[in-house]
């Protein structure tokens, strides 16, 4: 008798099923697994066609992002009472505080396979020790409840065996990617419909950033750098794009972005979240990404597939991505002095800015091509569904 695997997504907020899950989502329901999606929200996701006609099933529950006792309770609670209805053979959890409800809740609920995706651990060496060791250890006991570990950067992955979350046959790295189709290098026409769309100049030279606008991304060392380079270089121009959703807690950087827009006029462009980010990597000439901690960024790799040099932090999964002085340069965390330095690098040279776009664009089709990271997945799907008992 064939046993339908039931598999169930769960997520803090629907924004990182829509940027980021659903194309997984899509290839397990094809691939024959019966699949469902618990989320935060009072009303069904806007889900698209594709995923309304696999039959995928969205369950929204109340799912705190809040590290309290209680609210951990409570959204242990709502996804316990999910669980127990829907006898879930899987369920596959991420984003932190979503995987902290989620897998006690499965725990309880007696489901059989029990898998997270760390998305980037949350603890970084910036942190201060006592909350960095809180951190770890949160960490180490939940991989109790944990069938398997899975992490997008093979450094994590690294850092997880070394720190014995799990045995190291139960910890697997399996990567990021994007759709190789949708981003590409842009054509003289492309460009200047971008940045049409934009209101950038032709012959600017356009810094971009695509990020979430807390303080963490990195906006704070990049107003700096290019307040530095921009007195001198009227050719600079900044464009940012990103949302700050609401249930953000991270620190916010409305006021730094609207005093910078105030102080270059018409030099600093704020997009806010777009729907076509594509298009505004197609009027950048390079992108940056100062961040203080990530998993594996999706913008970087973007950018890249973009054909677009990156100037990124050095950090766990940036670094793994950008090859320095081969598709662009590594700087210091919240050092917006190294971050101009590096700017004016790769400003005032267009070949180099050329010859590390090319780089990218191969490294990215080699490496992150969301077909082949998503196939990875359901390989070690399959895997771990032959070793465990139903």
């Amino acid at each position: 008798m064939t046993i339908t695997i039931r598999v169930c997504q769960v997520c803090a907020v629907g924004f990182t099923y829509r940027k980021f899950l659903e194309p997984l989502c899509l290839a397990m329901a094809e691939a024959g697994y019966s699949l469902h999606v618990a989320y935060t929200g009072a009303s069904p996701l806007d889900a698209s066609p594709r995923a309304q006609s696999l039959g995928i099933s969205y369950h929204p529950v109340s799912i705190a992002r809040s590290i309290s006792p209680l609210a951990l309770l409570r959204s242990s609670y709502a996804l316990w009472c999910l669980f127990c209805k829907e006898r879930f053979t899987v369920v596959h959890v991420h984003t932190p505080v979503a995987a902290i409800a989620a897998r006690l809740a499965a725990f309880c609920a007696g489901t059989p396979v029990v898998i997270y995706t760390a998305h980037g651990f949350y603890f970084h060496q910036g942190m201060a020790v006592p909350m960095r060791f809180l951190h770890i250890f949160s960490e180490w006991v939940l991989a109790r409840f944990t069938t398997l570990l899975l992490t997008q950067s093979v450094e994590d992955a690294e850092l997880a065996r070394r720190l014995f979350f799990k045995r190291p046959c139960r910890v697997q790295s399996i990567g990021n990617g994007v759709d190789s189709g949708r981003f590409s290098p842009a054509t003289s026409e492309r460009r200047l419909t971008a940045r049409a769309q934009y209101g950038l100049a032709n012959d600017a030279v356009v810094i971009g950033i695509v990020a979430r606008q807390v303080a963490e991304k990195g906006y704070f060392e990049l107003a700096e750098a290019f307040e530095a380079l921009a007195a001198s270089d009227t050719r600079l121009q900044l464009l940012i794009c990103g949302p700050r959703l609401s249930s953000d807690h991270a620190a916010s950087v409305e006021s730094l972005l609207n005093d910078l827009m105030l102080r270059f006029p018409g030099r600093v462009v704020h997009a806010g979240d777009v729907d076509q980010v594509e298009l505004a990597y197609d009027a950048m000439d390079l992108f940056c990404l100062p961040s203080w901690r990530e998993g594996m960024p999706r913008s970087i790799i973007e950018a890249m597939m973009s054909g677009l040099p990156v100037i990124a932090t050095d950090i766990r999964g940036s670094r793994e991505e950008v090859v320095p002085n081969v598709t662009g340069l590594l700087v210091p965390v919240r050092d917006s002095s190294a971050l101009a330095v590096a700017l004016a690098q790769l400003v005032s040279k267009p070949e180099l800015r050329q010859e590390f776009g090319i780089a990218g664009r191969e490294r990215a089709l080699r490496l992150y091509d969301e077909r082949q990271v998503i196939a990875g997945q359901l390989s070690i799907f399959q895997q771990i569904l032959g070793q465990v008992s139903f």
